[in-house]
């Protein structure tokens, strides 16, 4: 397929998916019931942070997560008594389980007491062109505190080798303002241009049969390679291309 034609095809998928009603069927759904920019990105970092396996079952446990805050995830983090944290360790998703939950709240805490906020500590570390040092940074933030060793493979690291999809899509959410409600746009700090695409089995298949992607691994170099190629599709917004290599993936099995 010719670079236009390619072009082309995808920014029609990614009209038709980046729609509000893909917030139906979404994780993005969770953080969308707050107003408040902390709860907001508090719910979606939690939520995306437990974002893999069945979708049914990351909306189902990520909404569980949020009655155990009280819905009120931010002050939950900063106002909660040690005895609060209690409630919190029967709960479990995949290998996600109470003690990480406790941790992530804890580190959470250290990040809005101590950090200046989550928008804070990846703005800083922020490349021209990239997050994925500062994703690095983030997760040497969250884990400089005394934390469970467990809890850290909950974290992905790109200088490590991963594709860091959860954390990717998280960035996702709140960076780009897509003008149809789905994506927030609340950090204003940073760029859609900086942002990589969440890598996963679904966008990468799709990627490779449209030759936008050749190496095998869901890796960070995968990573690496497919940003190039939607950055050559549009610089200013590559990872608009996430909803169109998604939605021909897991909707139309392509």
């Amino acid at each position: 397929m010719k670079h236009q034609d390619l072009k082309d095809f995808l920014d029609s998928k990614v009209v038709e998916y980046n729609h509000p009603r893909f917030i139906e069927t979404d994780p993005i759904q969770v953080p969308h019931t707050f107003k408040i920019k902390e709860d907001i990105e508090i719910a979606g970092f939690l939520t995306a942070s437990i974002a893999w396996g069945n979708r049914k079952s990351i909306i189902h446990n990520a909404y569980r997560m949020m009655q155990l805050l009280d819905r009120a995830p931010y002050d939950f983090i900063m106002n909660h008594k040690e005895d609060d944290l209690e409630r919190l360790l029967p709960f479990v998703h995949r290998t996600f389980n109470g003690d990480d939950f406790i941790q992530f709240i804890k580190s959470l805490q250290h990040i809005y007491t101590n950090q200046g906020g989550l928008e804070h500590i990846f703005s800083v570390h922020a490349e021209p062109y990239s997050l994925q040092r500062a994703i690095h940074e983030f997760k040497k933030t969250f884990f400089e505190i005394n934390h469970l060793r467990r809890t850290q493979k909950h974290l992905s690291d790109p200088l490590k080798g991963s594709a860091a999809k959860r954390l990717n899509m998280f960035l996702r959410w709140m960076v780009r303002d897509d003008n149809s409600g789905v994506d927030f746009g609340l950090w204003k700090k940073l760029k859609p241009s900086q942002l990589s695409c969440p890598l996963d089995v679904h966008s990468g298949n799709v990627a490779r049969k449209l030759g936008l992607l050749h190496r095998k691994q869901n890796d960070a170099k995968a990573l690496e390679e497919l940003d190039a190629s939607l950055r050559r599709l549009d610089p200013n917004d590559p990872v608009k291309y996430d909803f169109a290599l998604f939605g021909l993936g897991v909707f139309e099995k392509f």
